[in-house]
């Protein structure tokens, strides 16, 4: 942050870009992702505090999406090294990383539309002995284990109010409703870590609320939280913390309250835009202002590769 001295209880020391934290649940360390010429991560430190709700912002491009990418194993670094509960990450696949107990959603909902949503549920639970293909093929091994996954599984479809859809197939339900059973599939885990990806996009403001409450309701149940979002209002409201992304780096981080003011941050996500509270931004203009930044980025870059070619 441009004031060093400020403190914050979560923090050892002064608040800042990669400041550590009390009791971070994940470290990443030197976590860099190379396209070509583009570095779309650039990640010296960051630390997550456990048990809190941290949001990760910034503008399109910035690699908010490439940094979950590659702290889930969905995506390799270039270079760097981060772990999770003290243990090493990187280069460890994906389903491992899930069984660890850090799991995500995504901004395009990966719901299985032929499977009803129970099915979907199902998928979620860990340790399946049904799964093995000896044990199988003899349901006393597995029975009473099923049995106890699709009762949990229908206490979280109540939760999130998608009981009456339980035998529907996946691809019937709404966009908002998808992002619902994502979040309900992922604590059939029993997770320690919920990293989601964009939780309001697309959704019906009607469901925008009670996705609130969902994502504060894993907070109180112990789970730590570190979302993707451009809702500023809902940044606000709901994270204890607030990581701000730019051109792969982390440019600034701290209480919301804090973030929203600090230059360094509305530099970056508001450009020209400068002179406009971001706390204050509708998320529509969020979008029309980060289309234009785009817009430029995209000719700039069309500029430079013609001019490649003519050289």
């Amino acid at each position: 942050m441009s004031d060093t001295t400020v403190t914050h209880p979560l923090v050892k020391g002064a608040v800042g870009p990669g400041c550590e934290k009390v009791d971070p649940i994940v470290v990443a360390d030197g976590v860099t992702r190379q396209f070509g010429g583009l570095k779309a991560v650039d990640v010296d430190h960051l630390e997550i505090p456990r048990g809190h709700i941290t949001a990760l912002i910034g503008p399109n491009g910035a690699g908010k999406t490439t940094l979950f990418n590659l702290l889930t194993g969905f995506d390799k670094p270039n270079t760097g090294r981060w772990s999770f509960e003290g243990s090493n990450l990187a280069s460890v696949p994906a389903f491992k990383v899930s069984r660890k107990g850090m799991v995500r959603t995504f901004q395009l909902t990966k719901s299985l539309g032929r499977l009803s949503v129970l099915q979907n549920m199902l998928l979620g639970a860990r340790g399946q002995k049904g799964e093995n293909i000896f044990r199988a093929l003899i349901p006393a091994f597995w029975r009473a284990q099923e049995k106890a996954n699709t009762e949990r599984a229908d206490d979280l479809l109540r939760r999130f109010k998608l009981d009456a859809k339980r035998e529907d197939f996946a691809a019937s339900l709404s966009g908002g409703q998808r992002k619902l059973l994502e979040m309900a599939r992922a604590l059939m885990s029993d997770p320690k870590l919920v990293m989601l990806d964009e939780p309001m996009a697309g959704v019906n403001p009607a469901l925008t609320q009670s996705l609130l409450g969902h994502i504060l309701d894993l907070k109180r149940e112990g789970m730590t939280v570190l979302f993707v979002e451009h809702d500023m209002h809902m940044v606000r409201h709901i994270s204890d913390w607030v990581v701000v992304m730019a051109e792969g780096r982390v440019v600034a981080e701290g209480p919301p309250e804090t973030v929203m003011n600090d230059q360094a941050v509305i530099d970056a996500y508001l450009g020209a835009h400068h002179d406009t509270d971001l706390g204050d931004m509708t998320t529509s203009q969020l979008e029309v202002i980060e289309a234009e930044a785009a817009a430029e980025a995209e000719a700039e870059l069309a500029a430079d590769e013609k001019d490649g070619k003519l050289r």
